[in-house]
């Protein structure tokens, strides 16, 4: 085999790795006893070489359609729309794994950036996904409060997960995502360690959070954050959702109550000035995601097929 051919089968190699087998281009590297820089050649030649053929059906075309749909209604900077899948938990792991894509193309930026994560289940499994990154050069800071009612780590927080993921500086809120009472939670703010983080906060390049419903029980309410009246009561006053602890209605007009009162996450603004991308999907967070999209909570949304059909039509 001369030295053409053999470059080709290595080629071919590292194509089949990454698109039949799903392998990412470290693990290609690994596998192949080569580095991620050579993987990264091999896939291109791949490419050059015509060795890749990719075939566009109609799901995944009708998935940008609406994508571009959701973009043009709700004024957004970026959509992705992954295919539905049998169940909703199912649409739920190719909506995590999209999302962790979209978070690694950023920790891939050589410019140093400062990254917000919020909380919730999607964003738990979309950093679950990632692989081990070199990214150094950037800063990752928690957008909610780390700790849970009873003074233990936040179950669905994601901070601590992607430690383990990168080598970037992470900065944790040390405080409750909702505080037992305003003076607690101004006391807390007063603190050096959770300043440093919320002023980090203030002055992120991208934002990935998470959207929570207030149906019953919601998330707030079975992570122990709100109690039952306390849900009731926002839900008579038009509550819909929740984007990193804080309750808004179906305009995404943040809640007059006390427990907006207590939030210690980071300050939400309509038309944020930089990318805020929700991941969400599922018919019972349809109203969340709606109402922080009319209300500009977030200027970008990665869900799946089912769920932007039903956005893109009239409630």
């Amino acid at each position: 085999m001369n030295s053409m051919d053999r470059k080709l089968d290595d080629a071919a190699r590292a194509a089949w790795l990454s698109y039949i087998a799903g392998k990412k281009q470290d693990e290609i590297a690994q596998i192949m006893g080569i580095s991620r820089q050579s993987a990264q050649r091999l896939l291109s030649q791949a490419h050059a070489a015509g060795l890749i053929k990719v075939r566009i059906d109609h799901p995944i075309a009708r998935c940008m359609g609406l994508a571009q749909d959701l973009q043009a209604t709700f004024g957004l900077e970026a959509c992705e729309v992954v295919p539905s899948l049998t169940t909703p938990s199912e649409s739920g792991v190719a909506v995590a794994v999209a999302t962790g894509d979209m978070i690694e193309s950023w920790l891939m930026r050589d410019t140093p950036m400062v990254i917000g994560l919020g909380t919730g289940r999607t964003l738990r499994g979309a950093i679950e996904h990632l692989p081990h990154i070199d990214c150094a050069q950037h800063r990752i800071v928690s957008l909610t409060g780390n700790i849970a009612p009873d003074g233990s780590t936040a179950h669905y927080n994601v901070l601590f997960t992607i430690t383990d993921k990168v080598s970037a500086s992470t900065f944790p809120m040390p405080m409750p995502v909702i505080s037992a009472s305003t003076d607690e939670r101004e006391t807390l703010l007063g603190q050096k360690t959770v300043q440093t983080a919320r002023d980090l906060a203030a002055r992120t390049d991208v934002r990935f959070v998470g959207v929570g419903p207030m149906t019953d029980p919601s998330p707030l309410l079975m992570d122990g954050f709100i109690s039952a009246e306390d849900q009731s009561r926002l839900v008579e006053k038009g509550a819909v959702g929740e984007v990193i602890g804080w309750v808004f209605d179906e305009n995404g007009t943040l809640i007059d109550d006390r427990i907006n009162d207590r939030v210690s996450s980071a300050v939400m603004e309509p038309s944020p000035p930089r990318p805020t991308i929700a991941s969400a999907h599922g018919p019972d967070k349809l109203a969340a995601i709606r109402g922080a999209l009319r209300g500009r909570l977030v200027n970008g949304l990665i869900t799946d097929e089912e769920t932007a059909i039903a956005l893109t039509q009239a409630p």
